[in-house]
């Protein structure tokens, strides 16, 4: 039974802001790696006490989320270059798809360091269907037939993830407190905008990703029919809204394909023209 953890770094207990902890240069970005790597450890031991026989960890945050050097040593990892495409190494092979150090998509009340790719994005629909940066993998892995098991990060991307992907089991490690309804800020603004938590200790956030992921394996293995997604018809259509950043105005782009989500997420913005 093969798991693909698809792993990023903010919505990770412990990781308190973005510059400092997420990014190359940030006063803090070998610890974040450290705090993400662990929760990741945590999950791929769960995978495999429940039943598991091979894990595979996608790292795919930006600036890369995994000190290697310390992922738990039955894990295969694999990280992206420029031939990255949705969804990245996941094929049917895979049993199930999960998720560690998920943040909440851009838009959302409540959550962390929230942004959808960037913190320029407002929103992004497919069919009118509202989805971050979990949605895009989930949906690919719902057109390749491989259910969303698992999903730890923020509170609100719990949430998220449990309205969109019914039946997956969520663990969640912080809570953000910061409202939205700030679509009328410019990336930077926004980017500022979304920076308190209230976090679970780290060893703790751990202990019930470990808890969570062997409860999901085990619940895949006996009830699989229980990991559901929307009901969505081909054509699919996505709508993304975009907020001012730098010198380029904001702007909304609308594709659409005929018949795959996959190739809809691999497509260029295209800019609506108004």
């Amino acid at each position: 039974m093969k798991i693909l953890i698809m792993c990023d770094m903010e919505g990770t207990a412990g990781i308190l802001n973005h510059d400092d902890w997420v990014m190359r240069s940030g006063m803090f970005y070998e610890r974040g790696l450290r705090l993400a790597t662990e929760e990741v450890n945590a999950a791929v031991d769960g995978f495999f006490a429940g039943g598991a026989t091979e894990v595979l960890v996608v790292d795919g945050h930006g600036a890369g989320g995994i000190n290697t050097e310390i992922l738990d040593e039955r894990a295969h990892i694999y990280r992206c270059g420029r031939e990255a495409r949705h969804p990245w190494m996941l094929d049917d092979t895979f049993a199930g798809l999960a998720f560690v150090g998920q943040h909440a998509k851009a838009g959302t009340p409540n959550s962390h360091i929230t942004h959808t790719q960037w913190f320029d994005h407002i929103d992004m629909t497919v069919n009118g269907v509202s989805i971050g940066e979990y949605g895009q993998q989930a949906l690919c892995a719902m057109e390749m037939g491989v259910p969303t098991i698992f999903a730890a990060g923020e509170q609100a991307l719990c949430v998220e993830a449990e309205a969109l992907t019914p039946g997956v089991i969520t663990v969640a490690v912080k809570r953000g407190v910061a409202p939205d309804g700030l679509d009328d800020l410019d990336a930077d603004a926004y980017r500022a905008a979304k920076l308190g938590a209230i976090h679970l200790a780290p060893l703790r956030a751990r202990t019930l990703i470990r808890d969570g992921a062997k409860k999901a394996v085990e619940k895949l293995k006996k009830v699989p029919q229980a990991f559901r997604y929307p009901h969505l018809q081909p054509p699919f259509t996505r709508i993304v809204r975009l907020r001012k950043i730098g010198d380029r105005p904001a702007y909304t782009a609308r594709d659409s394909h005929p018949d795959s989500i996959i190739a809809l997420m691999n497509m260029s913005y295209t800019k609506v023209e108004e």
